[in-house]
């Protein structure tokens, strides 16, 4: 099979309005270098646990000791996500359970002018690390946009 480039689309479940990134990424990497590209473009820190979720099986670096879990260090993202539209979740620190949802918009040729990994569009910053997940988030955002709140 020849190499390809997935133009995926990342969004963090539950923002409003919406957080999302664009990436273009080898459609070969591994999912544990996914993880990476992720945690890089969405701005987390990498500080806490992750897991992948096909719907059917999750994929998770063997040390979390995630039961029925398949090691992400040895799958590769185009045995997951194999055709236009499809996606899988992809949840970051399970105590906040930031959850994501990851689209294959497209597949793409190779070519000179496209580079991987690349973030090539995006809204919004990602919540700060351990602030109680999007829910915890959406209310300090309501708080911060009243001075007058006293929790400002």
């Amino acid at each position: 099979m020849a190499k390809k480039i997935y133009q995926v689309q990342i969004v963090l479940k539950g923002s409003k309005p919406k957080i999302w990134r664009r990436i273009l990424i080898d459609s070969d990497i591994l999912l544990e270098d996914f993880h990476k590209v992720i945690q890089i473009t969405m701005g987390w820190t990498d500080l806490q646990l992750h897991i992948f979720l096909d719907g059917i099986k999750e994929y998770s670096p063997k040390e979390f000791e995630i039961e029925y879990a398949k090691d992400s260090r040895t799958v590769r993202l185009n045995k997951i996500l194999k055709e236009e539209n499809s996606k899988i979740n992809y949840e970051y620190d399970f105590g906040d359970g930031w959850e994501h949802t990851i689209k294959l918009e497209k597949i793409l040729t190779p070519n000179d002018q496209l580079h991987t990994p690349q973030c090539i569009a995006g809204k919004r910053n990602c919540p700060p690390e351990d602030c109680g997940g999007i829910w915890e988030y959406s209310g300090m955002l309501e708080i911060l946009k009243q001075p007058e709140h006293e929790e400002y």
